[in-house]
């Protein structure tokens, strides 16, 4: 049993059963008992994907519902990464883990070790309910309706292992807010939940039919209040009437957005009425609380442990390497920070949190990488400075909650000492990324080398984080967007083009991306420049943010305003690339050594 706070609990979510089943099947497939496409169908449902290297080559997958670690499950984490995989994890951008590199009989020892930890990765790929996020400042927001983590809790422990969640058309993904701000874009989800009140009680707005890819679409309100002891029965009802029309045979239109066009909205609405009208009349599932009084997070109770010295934490850092193919974190301990750095890292990752001493601390994580020394030493970290726990975030970085103000500078002397330490959560230098050609099978450019390029292009150039402070920049390797940057203020999707014949890694720019309380918006393509090139396609943007902004407007809003033509033209000149003026450095990829291919495989989300 992992205890948050003093009063909210959280049982374990693995099952000895499932790493059984697992080791069954493996070993049934090592002797030629059942064939590949069997054995790819089963380990897809157990959070195991092919990478794009030919051989025993996977990516495990942990489900870490609303993105919630214990100290205890960090330590886990830390083992399994430096064994079994790279000595390092991905933060994905939904909240989970992702390991690459890993043999079959690796993520057998690997499963094992995290189903002791109370972590599963049951049903975190393939056409499945995957892993249900929600707002990671949730419980302790300031100005939120309410926390819709136990609600997000409770939905997670209901479908998982059900009889539907792993029968689905497609995968079929679940978010939950309980701010003004959508945090946890739940407007891009299949199925997203917003915490309202009515009346004194509480409840849902809940919107339908969201997602990115090829055709990016905001979710549309199904319902504008839905009685929070309904929410089991809803999701239900919707899941049930995708399970029975979702689109089995094209795998290109088989999400529920593509339902709900099919049907029409209103067609839609309607079979989700008469569905819930029999989830109802067979007996709807209750909630596991009362769902107006749920449990609540409270502050640490008792003494929190003393924290290693920084000089510890910094020796420990480094005498752990990443290893294997791809691009490796290498960790940069500071174990003595500036005032100026202390002062900056203030600003841009510490915020309020509800109730008076406390705050909450992001960490910043460059392209989501956690070694298996820092992701341990963020488990002392945890216990000495917040409740035991951290959030994993949709833009990859971690938050400590329950952090007394007065603590922050130790804190961050300690983050520092790790590598850790950097300002910027949420500016341009805070560079979201999904893992790129370096492993998935889809992506067509290596968009954590450009992610990192940003990074460092940024931090190079402090004036630029100074002058938009909070744009935000996101990178995926293909048209769907596992960084989510038809969301961001500026995107880049990758994409190739053929100069005579030769074949050029490339970006497509997308600007004016976002979030609001009521809609999701999508970046409009503005360019397409080569990779080589992208940085210089930021210095102009943000040129023509800091030229043409208005007084007070932020650079999401100026991005989302200001007149396509008028980003092409500053961008025009970066697109040209003929024979006679292509280099040598713009036919190799960043993070790549070698000419650039396209070779992409199959891809295994709809398998």
């Amino acid at each position: 049993m992992t205890v948050i706070g003093t009063t909210r609990q959280r049982p374990t979510f693995a099952d000895p059963r499932d790493l059984d089943v697992f080791v069954e099947q493996l070993d049934r497939y090592q002797r030629g008992e059942i064939t590949a496409d069997e054995w790819r169908a089963f380990r897809l449902l157990q959070g195991t994907y092919d990478q794009r290297q030919v051989g025993d080559v996977h990516m495990v997958r942990t489900k870490l519902p609303q993105g919630v670690v214990t100290a205890e499950q960090l330590e886990a984490l830390a083992e399994v990464t430096e064994r079994w995989s790279r000595g390092f994890g991905h933060i994905s951008t939904r909240q989970n883990l992702q390991l690459h590199f890993v043999t079959g009989r690796g993520a057998e020892a690997a499963l094992k070790r995290l189903a002791e930890a109370g972590i599963t990765s049951r049903e975190a790929c393939g056409n499945t309910v995957r892993n249900v996020t929600a707002c990671p400042f949730g419980g302790v927001a300031e100005g939120e309706v309410f926390d819709t983590t136990p609600y997000a809790e409770a939905v997670t422990r209901h479908f998982l292992r059900h009889p539907l969640a792993a029968a689905l058309p497609r995968k079929f993904k679940i978010a939950f807010e309980g701010c003004a701000e959508d945090h946890a874009a739940a407007s891009i989800h299949d199925l997203g939940f917003f915490a309202r009140r009515r009346e004194g009680r509480r409840g849902f707005e809940v919107r339908v039919g969201g997602g990115t890819a090829t055709l990016p679409v905001s979710a549309r309100t199904l319902l504008e209040f839905a009685p929070a002891g309904d929410l089991l029965a809803v999701t239900e009802a919707v899941i049930r009437v995708f399970h029975r029309l979702g689109d089995r045979q094209n795998r290109a239109s088989n999400r529920l957005k593509y339902l709900v066009r099919k049907l029409g909205f209103e067609g839609f609405a309607h079979e989700v009425e008469q569905a819930l009208a029999v989830v109802r009349t067979e007996g709807a599932p209750p909630l596991p609380f009362d769902p107006e009084r749920p449990p609540e997070e409270g502050p640490p109770a008792g003494a929190r442990p003393p924290p290693p010295a920084p000089a510890a934490i910094a020796a420990r850092v480094c005498g752990q390497t990443p290893h294997g193919a791809g691009l490796l974190p290498a960790p940069r301990p500071e174990p003595s920070p500036s005032a100026a750095t202390l002062a900056s890292f203030l600003e841009t990752n510490v915020r309020a949190q509800r109730g008076g001493r406390h705050v909450l601390v992001t960490v910043t994580v460059p392209l989501g990488d956690l070694t298996s020394a820092q992701l341990a030493v963020l488990a002392d970290l945890s216990r000495s400075y917040a409740d035991g726990t951290v959030r994993f975030t949709r833009t990859q970085d971690v938050v400590l909650r329950w952090v007394l103000a007065e603590e922050v500078p130790a804190l961050q002397e300690r983050l520092a000492a790790a590598g850790l330490g950097l300002d910027g959560a949420g500016g341009p230098a805070d560079v979201v990324s999904c893992p790129g050609a370096e492993s998935c099978r889809l992506a067509v450019t290596h968009s954590r080398g450009l992610g990192r390029a940003l990074e460092a292009h940024v931090r190079a150039h402090p004036a630029l984080a100074r002058q938009a402070p909070d744009l935000d920049l996101s990178v995926s390797g293909c048209p769907n967007g596992c960084s989510q940057h038809h969301l961001a203020a500026v995107g880049f999707q990758g994409s190739a083009r053929k100069v005579g014949a030769q074949a050029v890694p490339q970006y497509f720019v997308l600007v004016g991306g976002g979030l609001s309380a009521q809609e999701a918006r999508f970046g409009r393509l503005a360019a397409k420049i080569p990779a080589r090139r992208v940085s210089q396609a930021l210095d102009r943007l943000v040129a023509l943010y800091t030229a043409e902004r208005q007084p007070g407007e932020g650079a999401p809003a100026f991005f989302e305003r200001v007149a396509l033509a008028r980003v092409k033209q500053a961008l025009a000149g970066l697109e040209q690339l003929t024979p006679e003026s292509l280099t040598p450095e713009d036919l190799v990829d960043l993070g790549e050594t070698q000419a650039y291919r396209t070779d992409t495989l199959e891809g295994e989300c709809a398998v």
